[in-house]
């Protein structure tokens, strides 16, 4: 089975994109989180006049979740690209090739947290220490990343759970 077949699976128009393109995405797409976290950060504290970091923390971390719930889905159901992946010429589509919807963008938002959540969650459990955390971390974001190798379709497995997929945007007028 050649390369491209293997990063093609059904019509051509749904070209799985490199890992490393993917992965560099996902490095822009947190430099712009970081001003939207700050932003939502600085709104929820100014808003509830908070004064120190530890009052009310859980409810600021739902309060994040929430904005960034809303920047990804509603990006990625007007025109299926935020900001990096228009960048990066990436769109998100259902598993045939058509828009997302409502639902399925908020099932890949929310399976998209498998890539933090697992090992962050062994930190309180087994009381790892921050450094081991850490590392647990990486190994598990690389592990996750190198697991579409395992998926004829090259796609990572939030997307295939939520019924999604990520496809290259074939340039226009080039």
């Amino acid at each position: 089975m050649s390369a491209s077949s293997l990063e093609s699976v059904g019509s051509p128009e749904l070209i799985a994109p490199k890992l490393r393109r993917r992965l560099a995405t996902m490095l822009y797409e947190g430099v712009i989180l970081f001003g939207i976290v700050f932003i939502a950060g600085y709104l929820f504290s100014t808003l509830t006049q908070q004064r120190n970091g530890l009052t009310h923390h859980n409810l600021l971390m739902a309060w994040i979740g929430f904005v960034l719930a809303i920047y990804f889905v509603y990006f990625w159901t007007h025109g299926g690209q935020t900001l990096p992946m228009k960048t990066w010429r990436l769109k998100v589509v259902d598993a045939r090739g058509a828009p997302v919807s409502t639902t399925r963008a908020i099932a890949r938002y929310v399976f998209a947290w498998l890539w933090f959540l697992p090992p962050l969650a062994l930190h309180p459990l087994l009381k790892l220490s921050v450094p081991t955390t850490l590392v647990v971390a990486v190994v598990w974001i690389v592990l996750w990343a190198a697991a579409v190798w395992l998926n004829p379709a090259r796609q990572f497995l939030h997307d295939r759970l939520a019924g999604t997929r990520i496809v290259s945007v074939v340039p226009t007028g080039a």
